[in-house]
């Protein structure tokens, strides 16, 4: 199970940091992916970070201010989002797979988490 957490409602220009945490299985062996999906769009791939921790972003969009970073100590991939635009809200989910690809993970995603919405809004 992935558990997604930090979402909340932001001021543009702000910073907020994603957690997406797993229960039951260890990160170690899984390349971890956050997507994005905002009201009346299709979900899109943010970034994704390998197993040996290479990054690649998937939404040219958030380069420069978005970064993804695991801790396998703590079993959990973080999100860290800088400069917020309200065009950044929406509801953001993880997902694991073996590799990052190019949908952002390789395939469709073995583990998806619920997603945890953010809000940019003055």
């Amino acid at each position: 199970q992935l558990v997604e957490s930090g979402g909340g409602l932001v001021q543009p220009g702000g910073s907020l940091r994603l957690s997406c945490t797993a229960s039951g299985f260890s990160l170690d062996y899984y390349a971890i992916a956050w997507f994005r999906q905002a009201p009346g769009k299709e979900r899109e791939g943010v970034s994704c970070i390998s197993v040996k921790a290479d990054n690649t972003t998937c939404a040219n969009s958030v380069k420069g201010r978005f970064t993804i970073a695991r801790d396998n100590a703590k079993n959990t991939v973080y999100l860290q989002m800088n400069s917020l635009k309200p065009e950044d809200a929406a509801v953001y989910y993880c997902a694991a797979d073996r590799y990052c690809g190019d949908s952002c993970l390789a395939t469709a995603g073995i583990f998806w988490g619920q997603g945890t919405q953010v809000t940019v809004a003055s």
